[in-house]
């Protein structure tokens, strides 16, 4: 890739701040980087990139970082498609290990992308408006519990194990359970809730106690309907000075994650924002009370399922390069290891 002089110097100052989190001069770019360009014709491009809004300059220093701009012109003309080979040997490996689950290969390939890029990595399951379901089921334990499995016609199952008081028994379970299959089943998840609430007279005809079993079936139907988003590595996300340092913002990003609304919200940002492939980016908080990440986001779909997303969450200043990269082989090589389980089946 040749490069004009202006570029050059945006690549360079990107990947020496993704590197290092200092701001850049003209003096650190010729004595890192050998620039056969003098300091004031450095200095005259950098002020040109200012002005074009791909840099910031900041408070404390004379150099420059780039600013959401400027990441996402690098994002779409000047980074390198470098995969790290020992990222690609790690998620072979998990793509081969023909024994694991769907839930499994992803779940172990997210825990590689977190330890490899040092953010955050969630999988945000499909809206549940998408959803009906299809079957609640009731495996006893004792004669005082059980576990109560929940499936929707897209293949979502969740369970919940239910500890009775002396006055209900496993039967009474099994009777309520039989009531919200006639009545529930085809109902889209997200509708689910306030049908229980109309169904909720009814139980006395089945159940004398039934509050217990009530209020534990709500608990568990909210619950199902709101639980799809898995999160990993947030750890990681320490090994960063924006938030090893910083402990409200370290609190805020802990808070989006825990957010299933949150990330929602900033991976529909994310399409705005940049979109390149099956891979957008949303660069920065865009609120003041947000913490001041980058989420970028993926999708994945599974056979006749609906969507999964894939996001890594970390610093606005994370390794665009690396992370585009990692997760453009990590979306190839499960639609190759997925078509191939589907052939396979068939």
């Amino acid at each position: 890739m040749v490069l004009n002089r202006r570029d050059q110097i945006l690549k360079l100052i990107v990947e020496h701040y993704v590197k290092t989190a200092q701001p850049v001069g003209s003096k650190t770019l010729i004595e890192e980087y050998h620039l056969n360009y003098s300091s004031a014709t450095i200095r005259n491009e950098m002020q040109a990139l200012e002005q074009m809004g791909f840099l910031e300059k900041t408070h404390s220093s004379s150099g420059r970082v780039p600013s959401s701009e400027g990441y996402r012109f690098y994002c779409q003309y000047l980074r390198n498609n470098d995969i790290d080979d020992e990222f690609k040997n790690m998620i072979q490996q998990v793509l081969d290990e023909k024994s694991k689950s769907i839930e499994d290969i992803i779940a172990s390939s997210c825990k590689i992308l977190s330890h490899m890029t040092n953010m955050a990595s969630i999988v945000l399951g499909p809206n549940i408006d998408e959803e009906k379901l299809a079957s609640i089921q009731c495996i006893p334990l004792s004669s005082q519990s059980a576990s109560i499995i929940f499936v929707t016609d897209k293949g979502f199952v969740q369970n919940k194990t239910f500890v009775l008081d002396d006055k209900t028994d496993v039967n009474d379970l099994k009777e309520c359970l039989k009531l919200f299959n006639d009545r529930l089943v085809g109902t889209p998840i997200s509708q689910i809730v306030d049908k229980m609430e109309a169904l909720r007279p009814v139980l006395n005809d089945y159940i004398i106690n039934h509050d217990v079993v009530y209020k534990a079936m709500i608990e568990a139907f909210v619950r199902f309907a709101s639980d799809r988003l898995a999160t990993y590595g947030e750890k990681e996300l320490f090994n960063n000075p924006e938030f090893s340092d910083d402990v409200e913002s370290m609190k805020k990003v802990l808070e989006l994650l825990n957010s299933t609304e949150n990330i929602k919200s900033a991976a529909s940002k994310s399409e705005k924002d940049y979109h390149e492939g099956n891979i957008s980016i949303h660069f920065g908080a865009s609120e003041e009370d947000s913490p001041d990440v980058s989420i970028v986001t993926t999708k994945i779909k599974i056979g006749d399922t609906p969507e999964d997303t894939i996001a890594l969450v970390g610093p606005k200043r994370m390794d665009y390069d690396k992370v585009l990269s990692a997760l453009e082989y990590l979306v190839r090589g499960l639609n190759d290891y997925f078509k191939k389980e589907d052939s396979d089946d068939e």
